[in-house]
């Protein structure tokens, strides 16, 4: 059982959008079931935003729609503004290379 209900929300929007980008392609849930590697019954589990799906399902899905990187994005380290600054200003400081002239 789910404990919030932000995340059942979460996951029915996500089916949604599987669903939508499946829709977009003009296939079947039979053929893009076959295509993921799934049954028919799983694909509408996860268009239907149920949270039993293995991840490794939604990665299949995620690769056949070109969209692996997406996957990267999940718990994805948060950006740190003060190291961002540090590394800029490094950037900054770095000289040309010295070339002998003859």
């Amino acid at each position: 059982m789910l404990g919030s209900g932000k995340t059942s929300d979460s996951l029915k929007s996500l089916g949604a959008r599987l669903r939508e980008e499946r829709l977009r392609l003009n296939e079947t849930q039979k053929v893009f079931a076959a295509r993921i590697g799934v049954s028919v019954p799983t694909l509408y589990k996860m268009e239907s935003g149920n949270h039993r799906v293995t991840l490794g399902h939604w990665a299949e899905a995620l690769d056949i729609l070109g969209r692996v990187e997406d996957l990267d994005k999940l718990l994805a380290p948060k950006e740190n503004l003060f190291d961002k600054y540090e590394h800029m200003q490094r950037s900054k400081r770095q000289r040309a290379s010295r070339k002998e002239v003859k």
